[in-house]
């Protein structure tokens, strides 16, 4: 890029405050301004990255690209306002509260050459994208994916489980696996605090995912089985294993025969960085030369409408009687 890209930051709570410290990092990018509907909290985040708190209408007209980092039930208005203003957007996860407001938005940004691109930021995580440089070489049987931990400190959470954390693994999840859905079931506690979901593929693969706000230990991670091998991915640790068995043999030692079938592990290289760096340079290479977003919106409006079954399955609390009657010993 020869000329600076002018940036805003529409909400700067617990994620948009990190969006403007990136845009603030990153080379010929020039953060414009920061948005919030609390204006104490805009002057602060504005003081912190060298830029100021601007009204949204000015925002728009100073602005060629723009991160929507407000509550979701904003999502739409405030990216509609990017749209017609042609503004750029980054809409945070998730992309839209109801999907027909997303296919609007959709068709209305095709219509006015707006890049859209949706803040599923594991997508880039260095070794989600390990992973997907490996994925195509794998027979996948099944993946397993957990996204636990306690509730945040200092900020409440109105999503549930599944809107909030096993989005991030639902989109994943549909980024390795290049398959329509053929089944979907779920399981809740809590008000949906703790989710499980069994998906399945037209292929025959069968994933499991688990979402939690109420485990007293932090775990990210997800697992893919493959005919010859298990990948085991840690998104904190950043990083991937595969596992696998080599050929079993018998050795001879003093006389003695043994058997032996050792566990290879096989440890990509992963070059470590920040998933928000990366996220935000990938959308402004891609807003500055009309390039296609790794996370498009139509990608967004499918995690949400996956999402959404898997949630209500999760709160309809409809279950079926066992057949098997379970007494005590």
């Amino acid at each position: 890029m020869s000329e600076p890209v002018n940036a805003a930051v529409f909400g700067v709570g617990s994620m948009g405050r990190h969006h403007a410290r990136v845009y603030s990092e990153l080379p010929n990018v020039n953060l414009v301004g920061v948005h919030d509907a609390d204006e104490e909290t805009a002057k602060s985040v504005a003081r912190d990255h060298g830029t100021r708190a601007i009204g949204m209408d000015a925002a728009l007209l100073e602005a060629d690209i723009a991160s929507v980092a407000v509550p979701t039930e904003y999502h739409y208005a405030v990216t509609r306002d990017c749209i017609d203003h042609g503004v750029d957007a980054l809409v945070e996860k998730p992309f839209v509260a109801d999907p027909a407001e997303g296919k609007e938005l959709l068709a209305e940004a095709s219509a006015a050459d707006v890049t859209l691109q949706v803040g599923h930021i594991e997508r880039f995580n260095p070794a989600v994208r390990t992973l997907s440089e490996i994925v195509s070489d794998l027979d996948i049987i099944a993946v397993d994916a957990r996204r636990l931990g306690p509730p945040p400190e200092g900020r409440s959470v109105d999503d549930s489980a599944v809107m909030d954390l096993m989005i991030h693994d639902i989109d994943v999840l549909l980024s390795l696996v290049d398959d329509d859905v053929e089944s979907v079931a779920a399981l809740g506690a809590r008000d949906n605090r703790y989710a499980s979901a069994n998906i399945e593929f037209e292929s025959g693969i069968v994933a499991g995912l688990t979402a939690s706000r109420v485990t007293q230990e932090k775990v990210r991670t997800l697992s893919i089985t493959a005919a010859d091998c298990r990948v085991n991915v840690d998104y904190t640790d950043q990083t991937v294993e595969i596992h696998r068995h080599s050929t079993p043999e018998y050795i001879e030692e003093n006389g003695d025969l043994r058997y032996r079938h050792e566990s290879i592990v096989e440890r990509p290289t992963v070059e470590t960085g920040e998933p928000l760096k990366n996220e935000l340079r990938s959308f402004v290479r891609a807003a500055t030369t009309d390039g296609t977003p790794v996370v498009t919106g139509e990608d967004g409006l499918r995690v949400v409408e996956l999402a959404r079954q898997v949630d209500g399955l999760a709160a309809s609390g409809e279950r079926v009687a066992a057949e098997t009657e379970v007494r005590p010993r």
